[in-house]
């Protein structure tokens, strides 16, 4: 039997300190989907974008962030409450599942040449327990 390929879009994902929100509440869970073509325009189009190139990363991360805690969706001002600490996992988040495609990178045992996949973790992931 062939197995069918699929493609994972969605990624969760634990900031290392959290965004806090109007009444206080700390958002550190998320999900991040896949960026599309429809996003770059849509970044493109932004007027802070026009004004200031740099935003144009807070405003693609509040197109790609599906959930951040409780909240469905989350705007670029809203986001502009991060951390640097934050900013620089997001960006490595996002860099990591839409240039890779998965949260895993295929390496291969120096001793006996077995391939496999390891999740790389980055600050603010939780570590796994055995």
């Amino acid at each position: 039997m062939r197995r069918k390929n699929t493609l994972t879009t969605e990624f969760a994902f634990t900031l290392p300190i959290g965004l806090v929100d109007a009444q206080n509440h700390v958002h550190r869970q998320g999900i991040m989907r896949l960026a599309t073509a429809k996003d770059e325009i849509l970044v493109q189009k932004h007027p802070g974008v026009r004004d200031n190139p740099a935003y144009g990363f807070l405003v693609m991360l509040s197109l790609a962030i599906a959930r951040l805690g409780s909240l469905n969706s989350v705007s670029p001002d809203f986001l502009e409450g991060l951390v640097i600490r934050d900013i620089a996992y997001l960006r490595e988040f996002y860099n990591r599942v839409n240039q890779q495609g998965n949260a895993h990178i295929p390496t291969q045992c120096p001793h006996c040449n077995t391939q496999f996949a390891v999740e790389l973790e980055l600050a603010g992931e939780p570590q796994a327990t055995p």
